[in-house]
């Protein structure tokens, strides 16, 4: 994510000016939501591959039906929960990050996109190293393009802007109906629970995470790259409204600390929870064959109703607390954040580090939500103990210097 659109202040109060506490909320819940999506792919037998191979990669309810253990019914739980709601609250809120940089421009007469341009481009390269070196399902690389998109539709009319908006958003369902009709027909029952914990990935792949060398993991996503990278293009529409929804969100003062902020954020609650929450638990419970409408159309719904709720929430704490100044840390190195999750769940899970999807594999999920709580602790911690003594994340740092070297950089 661009570092200074993930950071940049909101629209002020009313009556006063300064940043928002809301959006580095957010922003810090998003990235341990992510991880809460990403530790089960790094704690599969076949790591990333699983995703493409496992028959319970996208449905991880089917193993709960069929033998409806307690570890197993909570590892469900925790994926279903987790499964695309974080990455829409991410796209969202780099949606808004990028009105953010629209506005600053605006105010100071600089050209747009000017060097917003540089911005997008240098997260592409982030996202391309992030996706060879570190992991194969990297969000950045997509969103540098709709960044791109975006940014040029900021300097269109409204009318233009919300004729994109919706055309997308329509299209998005068309194609996701479309190719859950094809999953419907040509569904089958649910294989069996997989004794070994295996469920289904090709040996190929077990061996490669478990015994390969990291270099060879890098080849298998330089190989396999057009599979790896699918998901940016057939939801692309998806993440094309979603960022234009931040931008409408953040200008309509979604997140101001008054009572129009307040009212907005309610109805995000009431209605994205109100029809995203059944309609996600249908989609769940249906299995692999509504696996995509599980994912790129409830979801999103979900993840405006969790706006809407964590704002709520927010609203009513009258002292935050080190929970809130936790998050509020992450949010606010949240590159660095997204980043680091990845590299220590690598360390952690593959054969070249420690190891443990392969020596653990079989036992159950309890060591995932141990990883999990571990990492999600390291990084609330460590943020907040960083942005003590620095002004910036360690990645942020790195790209607002390399920005300002660049030509018309500041």
């Amino acid at each position: 994510m661009d570092a200074t659109a993930i950071r940049a202040a909101g629209p002020p109060a009313k009556g006063g000016g300064g940043r928002l506490p809301l959006l580095d909320v957010l922003r810090g819940v998003a990235i341990l939501g992510t991880l809460g999506t990403n530790v089960w792919i790094f704690a599969s037998p076949g790591g990333e591959a699983a995703v493409l191979t496992s028959a319970t990669a996208f449905s991880p309810i089917v193993p709960a039906l069929a033998d409806p253990g307690v570890g197993t019914v909570l590892e469900a739980v925790a994926r279903s929960a987790a499964n695309g709601k974080f990455l829409a609250l991410l796209t969202v809120l780099f949606g808004v990050g990028l009105a953010i940089q629209f506005r600053s421009a605006e105010r100071h007469g600089r050209r747009w996109p000017g060097t917003y341009v540089w911005r997008a481009l240098f997260l592409f390269v982030e996202g391309t190293v992030h996706f060879v070196l570190v992991f194969a399902f990297d969000v950045l690389m997509g969103y540098a393009v709709v960044a791109l998109l975006t940014a040029w539709l900021l300097a269109r009319s409204e009318r233009v802007r919300s004729v994109v908006l919706w055309t997308s958003a329509a299209v998005h369902v068309l194609l996701m109906g479309a190719a859950t009709a094809v999953l419907v027909a040509q569904s089958e029952p649910a294989p069996p629970p997989d004794p070994d914990g295996a469920n289904g990935v090709p040996e190929e792949f077990v061996r490669l995470y478990a015994e390969g060398s990291y270099l060879d993991q890098v080849a298998l996503r330089l190989s396999e790259f057009a599979v790896f990278r699918l998901e940016p293009v057939i939801s692309f529409a998806l993440l094309l409204f979603l960022f234009l929804l931040g931008v409408r969100l953040f200008r309509a003062g979604a997140f101001g600390d008054d009572a129009a902020g307040r009212r907005i954020r309610a109805r995000m609650l009431a209605w994205g929870l109100g029809l995203g929450l059944p309609l996600n638990a249908a989609t769940t419970l249906a299995g692999p064959a509504l696996a995509l409408a599980d994912r790129y159309v409830a979801a999103p719904l979900v993840a405006v109703g969790l706006m809407g709720l964590v704002g709520w929430l927010l609203d009513r704490t009258r002292r935050p607390g080190p929970v809130v100044g936790a998050l509020s840390a992450l949010g606010r190195a949240a590159l660095s954040g997204y980043v680091l999750q990845n590299v220590v769940c690598m360390l952690v899970c593959y054969g070249f580090g420690l190891g443990l999807a392969a020596r653990m594999m079989g036992t159950g999920p309890w060591w995932v939500f141990a990883l999990w709580t571990g990492v999600s602790l390291s990084l609330l911690v460590g943020a907040s103990l960083w942005l003590r003594r620095f002004p910036h994340g360690p990645l942020e740092a790195v790209q607002k210097w390399t920005l300002a070297r660049l030509p018309g950089g500041r």
